[in-house]
């Protein structure tokens, strides 16, 4: 795993979810690394300013500088924090029309399903849901036209049965994890 700043920027690799705490102590949830007060305010100052480095994260928290490249690195490991890369805009890049496709599956083909919409790049996230339906996509396209075609290459696949696709017409609330950090301290 990369470490260190290079031109203000930290150099790591992946990292997964945030646990909740109480107020005034750590709490673990199900293998989950417990975070801290610091943590939390690590987090904070690295999701306002991303490319900060460790040294002035460091002044900025007023903890040494091994205090926080020990934290990063535990939060790195235990993967709460699960990427420093930069959150890329759909709509900046020419992909204004967001839809969330609701698939039902042949029985035993979510593998092969999960591998014919990881070769779509437009569909930028798939969970397995319950209820109706197997799939839940998430996926852009450049206009209207365009998700059809997105649409006609995703249900391309046989063992895609059935699909109901809502068109999104606003984000009112953008995905966000701080929250869950903030939550109790």
């Amino acid at each position: 795993m990369g470490q260190g700043v290079v031109a203000g920027q930290l150099r790591f690799a992946g990292v997964s979810r945030l646990c909740r705490l109480t107020k005034g102590s750590p709490v673990r949830l199900d293998n989950v690394s417990s975070i801290d007060a610091l943590d939390v305010r690590l987090i904070e100052l690295l999701t306002t300013e991303p490319r900060i480095g460790v040294l002035e994260a460091s002044r900025r928290l007023q903890v040494a500088r091994g205090t926080v490249q020990a934290r990063l690195d535990r939060l790195v490991a235990s993967r709460v924090i699960r990427s420093f890369a930069p959150t890329l805009d759909p709509a900046a890049l020419g992909y204004a029309v967001t839809a969330f496709v609701n698939l039902e599956i042949r029985q035993g083909a979510r593998s092969r399903v999960t591998d014919h919409l990881a070769a779509i790049p437009e569909v930028l996230e798939v969970h397995t849901i319950t209820g109706q339906g197997d799939l839940m996509c998430r996926l852009v396209a450049r206009d209207n036209d365009d998700l059809q075609r997105v649409i006609d290459v995703l249900v391309a696949d046989d063992d895609v049965l059935r699909t109901a696709t809502v068109v999104a017409l606003a984000c009112v609330i953008a995905h966000r994890t701080l929250p869950l950090a903030r939550a109790g301290s």
